[in-house]
C-alpha cells in the first residue's frame, strides 16, 4: 500500500533574470496570471491534491512571497467595512494556515536537485511532491492530482511528461520507455537536455513530480551532472539503477512555460479567454488586432 504524498516541495530560489527588469524587486513568482500570482495557481493545484505541508526553497529577496501569503487584517477589515463579500473571500482563500508553509533557505543556486535536497530533514521519510511554479497546467482535474490517482497504483516515483517535437527534445530531461501503457509509461531511464538527435523519446518530463524519500540519499551525495548542477533527473534516474520503479505519467491538460516571456503571455490570453468575466471583451479586443493586423499586411 502506497503511502499519502501531503507534502509539496516548491523550489523559488532562483532570480527569474528573463523577465528583469520587473524581478528586480518582485520575486517571479508573484508576477500575476490575469489576476492571480503564479505561485497561487501551484498552490491551489497541490491543494486540490491533498497536499498539507508547503515547503518554499527560497533565497534572498524572496521577502514579498513570504508576506503574499500572510494575513492581511487591515484591508480584510476595509473589504469588510466596505461590503465588498465578495473581494473579501477571494483574499482570504489565498491565506494559509499558520504552520502550514515552511521556508528554506538555498544559499548558493546549485541546481534542482540541490533545491529539492535543501527540504531534506522536512521530508523526513515521507513520499513528497514537487511543483515548479513555472509550469502551469491547464486541466479540468489538475495535474498533480491526476498523478496522485496514478501514483496510488504505482508507488515509487512518478514524473508528469508531455510529447515534445524531436527537435526540442534536448531542452528537456527526457524518459527513455520500458513499457507504454499509454497515459502511464515505465521508464527505464533517464536524460537530462540530451544532446539533438540522441534522446532516448520524445517524452518530456516537466515540472511536477511524486517522488520517494530516497531520492533524498542520492542528492545527498551531491554529484554533478548537466551543466555543472545537482540534477533531479540524475537522483531519479538512479531509482531506476537501483530497481525501484520510475514511471511518467502523459497527463490530460495544457502545460504553459510561464518562465519564458512568451509562455507566459501565450497563458495570459488562455486564462483570460477561461475567464467569463472577460472572455467577451477580451476575445473582441483580440479580434480587433488580428484584424487591424490582415488590414496592415
Amino acid at each position: 500500500m502506497t503511502r499519502r504524498v501531503t507534502k509539496a516541495v516548491f523550489p523559488v530560489a532562483g532570480m527569474g533574470t528573463r523577465f528583469l527588469p520587473a524581478t528586480k524587486s518582485v520575486p517571479k513568482e508573484i508576477m500575476t496570471l490575469v489576476d492571480r500570482p503564479l505561485i497561487q495557481y501551484a498552490i491551489d493545484e497541490a491543494r486540490a491534491a491533498g497536499i498539507t505541508e508547503f515547503i518554499f526553497v527560497t533565497a534572498r529577496g524572496k521577502s514579498a512571497l513570504e508576506d503574499y501569503f500572510d494575513l492581511a487584517p487591515d484591508l480584510e477589515a476595509k473589504l469588510e467595512a466596505s461590503g465588498k463579500t465578495e473581494l473579501l473571500d477571494i483574499l482570504q482563500s489565498t491565506n494559509m494556515d499558520s504552520g502550514a508553509i515552511a521556508y528554506i533557505r538555498q544559499q548558493k543556486a546549485m541546481g534542482l536537485g540541490h533545491a529539492v535536497w535543501c527540504a531534506r530533514r522536512l521530508i523526513g521519510d515521507e513520499p513528497f511532491a514537487v511543483i515548479l511554479p513555472d509550469d502551469v497546467i491547464a486541466a479540468e482535474t489538475p495535474c498533480l492530482q491526476q498523478m496522485v490517482d496514478a501514483y496510488e497504483g504505482v508507488g515509487g516515483c512518478m514524473v508528469a511528461a508531455m510529447e515534445v517535437p524531436p527537435e526540442k527534445a534536448s531542452a528537456y530531461g527526457v524518459l527513455d520507455i520500458e513499457e507504454d501503457h499509454g497515459s502511464l509509461v515505465r521508464a527505464r531511464g533517464m536524460v537530462e537536455k540530451p544532446a539533438k538527435g540522441s534522446a532516448p523519446s520524445n517524452l518530456a518530463v516537466i515540472g511536477r513530480y511524486i517522488l520517494s524519500p530516497s531520492v533524498m540519499e542520492t542528492l545527498d551525495e551531491k554529484k554533478l551532472g548537466a551543466g555543472g548542477e545537482i540534477q533531479l533527473t540524475d537522483a531519479i534516474a538512479a531509482e531506476i539503477s537501483a530497481g525501484r520503479g520510475v514511471h511518467g505519467l502523459r497527463f490530460r491538460g495544457q502545460r504553459f512555460d510561464c518562465g519564458s516571456k512568451s509562455g507566459f503571455l501565450q497563458a495570459t490570453v488562455a486564462f483570460g479567454l477561461a475567464r467569463p468575466d472577460l472572455r467577451d471583451e477580451f476575445s473582441r479586443y483580440l479580434d480587433d488586432v488580428y484584424a487591424m493586423r490582415k488590414a496592415a499586411e
